[in-house]
């Protein structure tokens, strides 16, 4: 890695301050000022190494340095339960019990907003009209569409057009950009931040994603390009479909691709992973499992994924073995208390996510070369562009089976390309219910990536899934389709708050739509 994490945590908490404290006190009301009071060796807006602020937003982006703040309350217990990859018991994994915890639901835009956006726009704003940094520029407005995009996914409306430049525009109560317009906006940075990377050019140094490799970022750009414009396909397919045909032939191609921050354990809570360290702790890890759903899918398909990405609390791997918790249970409740559920054989019997997933030194996957080729085979099946949808699915199917082996590189937590391609002879594309069959191999995908696997059932309907009917649950028994927007926006953010609210199809609430999730 071209820079250590463990450096990361220094430069975090000492850099990034410094910075700011200077940037704050630049502004004397002395012609004196800044010659009498600033340290020449000190950061500052002309000396500061913006391959430093880099590193940091690729790390916040895969969650607060705030103990997984935002991944604990918005990934792990609203999006990865709700879309039954995972099932908790304890009564405050409200996601797959429909129930509505305010502070949870806007813990992903309290901390995205202070954490990353803020940490984006500084970058853009340090690096604009530079030609010696035009790479980490370009980098930056990838970082900031691929930041935005989750953002809007989860509320809708969003602050986007001033996001993060209060310090430059002095504007501190901002106006919530139509879903519509920031998409719009996010496919033209794409394109155009893309288009202008330069491999000839300057070489991040700080770059946790690709170590400087600017041909990778090329890619990583189009694949991110054709996310945002397959987000489009059932409010506005001709818009889909027009950036799809400019990512073709440009986005990842193999597993080399997969965007990847690789954590370190002696780093401290700053730099480990952020969904080991929510999973591992001892009141989450006897009651975190896989849900029945997701262990179910793999065990009747003779998946070989499921050996690698399940246990029982003994550590016992054997697929034969493997028993997914239902959803929508507790401990407690008269009629959902977990003992009540029909295979129940005690917790310990349920499966867990594998030692080898939840290691603190463990990746975390930003974007990968699977759900780059069944994308294309969606755009492929769906409109007869992109290429060979089988193709496309045979691709992404044996790069999401054998891309598990990077948690672990031991022999044991490896699934060979032998066995994926035998699954792929045993379950051979049917272009029939070939969107169904995509659109599954993306759930299966995306573990620990719930706000993806949550936006794409939003946008494709797959895999079909039962809902649960929790007492009191807030949906009417229907799955999220949103969350809320924070309390804290009505109260400090009111007039601006309220317009947007106002403006949510369904209501701002956990039945409320985004834009692109039309019924």
């Amino acid at each position: 890695m071209t820079i250590n994490l463990k450096m990361m945590k220094t430069i975090y908490k000492k850099s990034i301050p410094v910075f700011l404290v200077a940037l704050l006190f630049s502004t004397g009301c002395t012609k004196d000022f800044d010659e009498i009071n600033t340290d020449p060796t000190a950061a500052s807006a002309s000396n500061f190494d913006s391959n430093y602020l880099l590193t940091t937003c690729q790390l916040t982006y895969t969650g607060s340095t705030d103990f997984s703040y935002e991944t604990w309350r918005a990934n792990l217990i609203y999006f990865s339960t709700a879309i039954q990859q995972m099932s908790h018991v304890a009564g405050y994994w409200v996601g797959d019990k429909y129930l509505l915890n305010e502070a949870y639901a806007a813990a992903y835009f309290e901390r995205a907003y202070a954490e990353q956006v803020k940490n984006v726009a500084d970058l853009i704003k340090l690096t604009e009209n530079k030609p010696e940094l035009n790479n980490v520029h370009q980098i930056a407005r990838i970082m900031r569409a691929l930041i935005m995009e989750r953002i809007t996914d989860i509320y809708g409306d969003v602050p986007y057009t001033d996001a993060g430049l209060g310090y430059y525009t002095k504007n501190y109560f901002l106006k919530y950009d139509k879903q519509q317009d920031i998409y719009t906006d996010i496919l033209k940075e794409l394109e155009e931040a893309t288009n202008a990377l330069n491999p000839a050019g300057d070489i991040p140094s700080g770059d946790l994603f690709y170590k400087g490799d600017i041909q990778r970022w090329q890619r990583f750009g189009n694949t991110l390009m054709l996310r945002a414009a397959m987000r489009l396909t059932k409010v506005d397919p001709a818009t889909a479909q027009a950036y799809v045909t400019k990512a073709i032939g440009k986005t990842m191609t193999s597993n080399l691709d997969n965007a990847i921050v690789r954590h370190e354990e002696p780093g401290g809570r700053e730099t480990v992973n952020r969904i080991s360290q929510v999973i591992t702790q001892s009141y989450e890890r006897p009651v975190a499992k896989l849900s029945k759903t997701y262990v179910d899918m793999m065990k009747n398909n003779n998946d070989p994924r499921l050996g690698v990405v399940a246990e029982l609390d003994n550590g016992d791997k054997t697929p034969a073995n493997q028993k997914g918790m239902p959803n929508g249970y507790d401990q407690g409740g008269a009629a959902t208390d977990i003992t009540k559920a029909v295979d129940y054989t005690g917790l310990e019997n349920y499966s867990r996510p594998s030692e080898w997933l939840v290691k603190m030194d463990g990746p975390t996957f930003i974007l990968t070369y699977a759900e780059s080729e069944l994308l294309l085979a969606d755009a492929a099946q769906r409109w007869g562009i992109a290429g060979s949808a089988a193709e496309h699915y045979n691709n992404g199917v044996k790069a999401g089976i054998t891309y598990f082996g990077e948690y672990d590189l031991s022999a044991a937590a490896i699934v060979t390309p032998a066995a994926a391609d035998a699954y792929l002879a045993a379950h051979p594309y049917n272009s029939a219910n070939g969107l169904e069959m995509i659109n599954n191999q993306f759930w299966l995908a995306t573990l620990f990536n719930g706000y993806e696997a949550w936006s794409n059932w939003r946008r494709t309907g797959y895999p079909v899934l039962t809902p649960v009917n929790y007492p009191g649950n807030v949906t009417n028994a229907t799955i999220p389709r949103r969350l809320p927007y924070p309390l804290s926006e009505a109260n400090n953010n009111g007039a601006n708050y309220q317009e947007a609210a106002a403006a949510v199809p369904g209501g701002d609430k956990l039945t409320g739509r985004v834009w692109w999730d039309v019924q």
